[in-house]
């Protein structure tokens, strides 16, 4: 059977399950492209920039126009072959990528490739100084792309290439590290009467970055979680590939206006790329960091003032110490030559959170009323336009999940900003084997808060920073469970 049917199949396939609980398993093809040299496992890496020419910077409540680039945005690729199966890895210095754009590269991907589109893992840092690869709506489930969306799906596309390309004979290795000193949760409990109205013009239990050093704080609302855990691909003479960490950090941040970065996450690939250069154990490493789960995550520490910093000085300085220590667990690593790769990809159905008709009624009066003078921004009016955007969502969204095996490693994503203790439970679940949970990846549906967080009310749980359904977290859990299981069974 030729790679072209195939890629044709799975194509078909893929656009084929707008109704889905059901397990998309694409057959594996692989690539004709050092098909023939390729017995055993081996890896290839790429980086590719994406930097736009102009556009819009998000991140806040309302864009403004980028007006330098601070530091290049990139695509940043890594594939894996294990003489049967290929995987791609696909990190992307964004906010975040709408579900069109991530369907569209895993296509690009396998049209170039060969590399099914089920076996393609698109994700996004979440740094706040990127321009949007959202599109006019984040929550629309299919849009047709906009210039820049066509840009980063071609990007894509090209990078994969080039790191399959490179493919060469490996090994690999899973380490983790603990570094708790750079992750705070931000959500906090405060005394009686010092929290806020929200925007709806009530009270939530727990504050989202509360004011600093304040005599009103009284506990953090939740964990963190501190693991660093990274793949580390090397090849048989020791020289590094790439090295992927994933960390549980939202962003850091402290940039100039206007000006796009990649924060500290493109950072810290340049630490790890220059450091080992300097080993001369790594003239073409590509270094990744992915975004773990951090949805109720930053760099703040609330209960101690902390000194001022110049711009970009504290993201050079997280980072900076993050890849040193990530770079001193090498040595003790086990590498393996004998790497077996595997995934699956699946849609889940969900409901989104459907206004109320009392929650439209106010978002109607709220709309009717002044808008504010200048550039302000008015929190009741952006919060009342996605209520009514919301009114207007099907009942249902197919939500799109992962999972990949890499050798012992289980990784699985979800394409929200997924709260800590969600990516905590997915790695206890999988007990006695590696296992890591990725946000943002494969699309953009908002904050994921756990139930029990829901309760607490707060920014990520407000209508329209969250739209799934209050249960998303633990039947997109479960979901990637029986997605495990099968995955087991059929190899």
């Amino acid at each position: 059977m030729s790679v072209a049917f195939l890629c044709r199949w799975s194509r078909g396939r893929l656009l084929s399950t707008a109704s889905s609980s059901v397990l998309l398993v694409v057959a594996c093809c692989f690539s004709s492209l050092n098909a023939a040299d390729v017995q055993k496992f081996s890896a290839g890496a790429a980086r590719i920039e994406i930097t736009p020419e102009s556009g819009a910077i998000v991140g806040g409540f309302r864009p403004i126009p980028m007006t330098n680039v601070h530091d290049p945005l990139h695509a940043r690729c890594l594939v894996l072959a294990d003489g049967r199966t290929q995987l791609a890895i696909v990190v992307c210095d964004l906010l975040g990528v709408h579900r069109s754009l991530a369907d569209a590269a895993r296509l690009e991907v396998q049209q170039l490739t060969g590399i099914p589109a089920s076996h393609v893992l698109i994700s996004a840092t979440h740094t706040h100084s990127a321009v949007s690869a959202l599109g006019e709506d984040r929550f629309a489930h299919h849009q047709h792309l906009d210039n820049y969306q066509q840009l980063v799906v071609a990007r894509i596309g090209q990078g994969v290439r080039q790191a399959q390309q490179q493919l060469q004979p490996a090994e690999l290795a899973f380490g983790t590290i603990s570094i708790p000193e750079h992750v705070f949760n931000r959500r906090w409990h405060m005394r009686e009467g010092t929290v806020p109205l929200n925007p709806f013009g009530t009270v939530d239990q727990v504050k989202m970055n509360p004011p600093r050093g304040s005599e009103n704080l009284v506990r953090p609302a939740g964990p963190v979680d501190p693991l660093v855990s990274t793949l580390s691909v090397r090849s048989h003479e020791g020289r590094q590939i790439a090295l992927w960490s994933i960390y549980s950090l939202h962003y850091v941040g402290g940039v100039r206006s206007g000006d796009v970065s990649a924060d500290y996450f493109g950072v810290f690939c340049g630490v790890v790329e220059e450091r080992l250069r300097e080993r001369a154990v790594a003239e073409g490493c590509v270094g990744l960091l992915s975004n773990g789960t951090s949805g109720n995550i930053n760099n703040i520490d609330f209960r101690n003032l902390q000194p001022s910093r110049q711009p970009y000085e504290q993201m050079q300085l997280v980072a900076a110490d993050v890849a040193d220590r990530v770079l001193a667990t090498l040595p003790d690593l086990e590498y393996s030559r004998e790497v077996s790769l595997s995934a699956q990809f699946a849609e889940l159905d969900l409901a989104w959170r459907i206004p109320t008709v009392e929650q439209l009624d106010w978002a109607v009066e709220t709309l009717a009323g002044p808008e504010p003078e200048g550039n302000g921004v008015s929190l009741p009016r952006v919060y009342a336009e996605r209520v009514r955007s919301l009114s207007r969502q099907p009942a249902v969204a197919p939500v799109p999940l992962q999972l990949l095996r890499i050798g012992p490693t289980v990784l699985g994503t979800m394409p929200c900003e997924v709260f800590c203790e969600t990516g905590m439970v997915f790695r206890s679940h999988f007990a006695g084997r590696p296992a890591v949970l990725l946000s943002l990846s494969q699309g953009y549906f908002g904050y994921l808060p756990t139930p029990e967080q829901h309760l607490l009310g707060g920014y990520e749980t407000w209508l329209g920073t969250s739209r799934l359904e209050e249960q998303a977290s633990e039947k997109m859990l479960q979901h990637l469970y029986r997605m495990a299981e099968s995955l087991s069974a059929s190899e």
